[in-house]
């Protein structure tokens, strides 16, 4: 525990340095450095996807160092500092824990999860709306998901997993109508996102992180098509000129290799 507070206290000293030295991190503001966060959290998450240890440690560090620089602000325009934030989490972290740190009795994760939810609503100061805590910004599909596991909370929630599925094949046809009437149309445009909307639920339902899943999709067609192509300048061949049943046959051969 010890080491952990040095290092903690000697990254502070640094932020301390860097703002009063450095002349970029001198000129950054709480909104300077929001996209530069956005695209730390994006190379963390691609390391968590990769399952790479070293660069997890890394963007970690990354990461924390914008939580630090934030807080830092923060004390500058007498708002909060870092002490307040770690309190504050401590603080959230025990009483949406009372399963740990009281006792109230719990049966299993979901369990967990509802009660967070239901404790969320009743916090101080916050408004009573269920999906008042999912943000703007968050990409379309991990919005989705999170938008369905609050409500959730609430018992707006299919009786059984199973049932998601007539509902998946409802927006399918409203989908092929539509397509068939006018597939430039706005119409068909919602019946495609209504469709995915019902895709992300069954994942929900079933356990299946949407996000993760259709990740994997992107990086085993990326690697897919790499091999396809590399396999094709060997061959001194166009992909352009290669008819479709050559490319096939190369495809399913890269698939050994998933």
């Amino acid at each position: 525990m010890q080491k952990h507070k040095e290092a903690f206290g000697q990254l502070l000293e640094i932020m301390d340095e860097l703002r009063a030295k450095c002349p970029w991190d001198k000129e950054q503001t709480l909104e300077s450095l929001r996209t530069l966060t956005i695209e730390e959290t994006y190379e963390l998450a691609d390391a968590i996807m990769e399952n790479n240890l070293p660069e997890i440690k890394k963007e970690l560090g990354d990461l924390l160092l914008h939580i630090v620089f934030y807080a830092k602000i923060g004390a500058e325009k007498g708002a909060f500092d870092i002490s307040d934030v770690i309190h504050n989490l401590n603080e959230k972290l025990i009483y949406r824990h009372p399963h740990i740190f009281g006792d109230v009795q719990v049966a299993d994760a979901r369990e967990v999860s509802d009660n967070w939810e239901q404790l969320k609503l009743k916090e101080k100061g916050r408004k009573k709306s269920v999906l008042e805590g999912v943000p703007q910004s968050l990409p379309a599909v991990i919005k989705a998901h999170r938008i369905q596991d609050k409500v959730r909370g609430v018992g707006f929630d299919w009786d059984e997993k199973e049932q998601v599925w007539d509902k998946v094949a409802e927006e399918m046809n409203e989908l092929k109508e539509e397509l068939l009437k006018n597939p430039s149309s706005l119409e068909a445009e919602q019946e495609f996102g209504d469709l995915f909307f019902s895709l992300i639920n069954a994942a929900r339902l079933y356990g299946i992180n949407p996000e993760n899943a259709l990740e994997r999709t992107n990086l085993k067609f990326i690697r897919r098509f790499n091999y396809l192509e590399k396999k094709t300048l060997k061959q001194g061949i166009d992909l352009k000129n290669m008819p479709l049943v050559e490319m096939e046959k190369i495809w399913q051969e890269a698939k050994k290799y998933d």
